[in-house]
């Protein structure tokens, strides 16, 4: 049985950390609640009754009563979110109970595991407002979207947000190598490839590698060629509940777990060079992608083939223009010398980032 954690043995660091209030006697009962606390990311505080002190009942975030101590926390407070729980599905007096306790609502194990520890989670991670989410997506192959999405990573970070770049296409050579971060010890996706459920958002954070005030998550270079839908479901959702920013970069192709990116993205970037044969490439991306994505616009980037400008790529892709990345002399020979995309806050490309974050973030998202 995992070990809870009491109120007389808690340090000052778990102190600060938002903890549920078990309250039961039933040693059964108890190992599943302690499982799926454990599976939230948190350590609970546990009582057999109701604690002596009435401020423990009204301060915890999260109160679950076992069935077995409905009787005896009938006294207790009043107070919004307490969970009466048990086992027994056919004992038709645990309504009774549960209004007599004022629960909130009445859970049965295991049906409701997976619903008790989101909810857990959410008291352990804290609900706030959810990362701006914004996908990268290339017209066609080479029009740069990698470099725009480390760059807008960059922007992000450089302007205090909390930031997470994401590497959603596996035969793009790796997001880490592009931010010369390849170095850095942390989690990469095939260590990820397997998550299900839950995934907490700080253990998650704090695992991937960090480089110039952002984390990114990307790609070994091992031959693992994809992740399931539902580690790319988990991953994005625990990226995204820590607020801030969330950069995807997106693979052209449109499959199962590209589908589940999308889903999450807020505003999707469809990157076109302005020539004729990448607007007619731009035009399958742009009708696969907003199936699933409401808002796609699309940033053109120079240079021109006569007759092309941004205006007319937007009109043609009937999508909204984002911006112009105009032509950015000594790019490669920038990144080539080590300096991220975007590194610089004064080149076209920082410029555009820095104007896009302003017009997509409000105030209120700052970390």
């Amino acid at each position: 049985m995992a070990e809870p954690r009491t109120a007389d043995r808690s340090t000052a660091a778990d102190s600060r950390r938002a903890a549920p209030l078990i309250v039961t006697e039933d040693v059964g009962l108890l190992d599943d609640l302690l499982r799926l606390c454990a599976a939230a990311g948190c350590q609970p505080v546990v009582h057999h009754g109701p604690p002596d002190r009435k401020a423990t009942w009204e301060a915890a975030p999260l109160v679950i009563v076992g069935d077995d101590a409905a009787a005896r926390c009938r006294g207790a407070s009043r107070r919004p979110g307490v969970l009466l729980v048990g086992r027994d599905r056919d004992d038709p007096g645990v309504w009774r109970r549960g209004v007599e306790l004022g629960a909130e609502c009445v859970l049965r194990l295991p049906d409701a595991e997976g619903w008790l520890v989101d909810r857990i989670a959410d008291v352990a991670e804290g609900v706030g407002r959810q990362a701006t989410t914004v996908g990268v997506l290339g017209g066609r192959g080479g029009a740069g979207a990698s470099t725009l999405a480390c760059a807008l990573a960059v922007g992000a970070a450089r302007g205090g947000h909390r930031t997470v770049l994401v590497d959603g296409d596996p035969l793009g050579g790796g997001l880490d190598v592009l931010l010369g971060a390849e170095r850095e010890e942390g989690l990469r996706w095939p260590d990820l490839a397997a998550s299900e459920g839950r995934v907490a958002g700080a253990a998650l954070e704090e695992s991937l590698p960090s480089l110039r005030g952002l984390r990114v998550l990307s790609w070994d270079r091992g031959d693992t060629a994809g992740v399931s839908p539902e580690a790319m479901r988990s991953v994005l959702a625990a990226a995204r509940r820590r607020g801030g920013a969330v950069v995807v970069d997106l693979p052209r192709r449109i499959d199962d777990a590209t589908v589940e990116a999308l889903a999450q993205i807020d505003v999707g970037l469809l990157v076109v060079p302005g020539e004729l044969r990448a607007v007619a490439a731009a035009r399958r991306v742009a009708s696969m992608a907003g199936m699933v994505l409401d808002d796609l616009r699309v940033v053109v980037r120079g240079p021109y083939a006569a007759g092309v400008d941004e205006t007319w790529v937007a009109q043609v892709l009937g999508l909204p223009l984002a911006g112009e990345l105009p032509e950015e002399p000594g790019l490669l020979a920038s990144l080539d010398g080590g300096s991220p995309p975007g590194g610089s806050a004064s080149g076209p490309l920082g410029r555009f980032c820095s104007a896009f974050w302003e017009c997509v973030l409000a105030p209120e998202a700052l970390s």
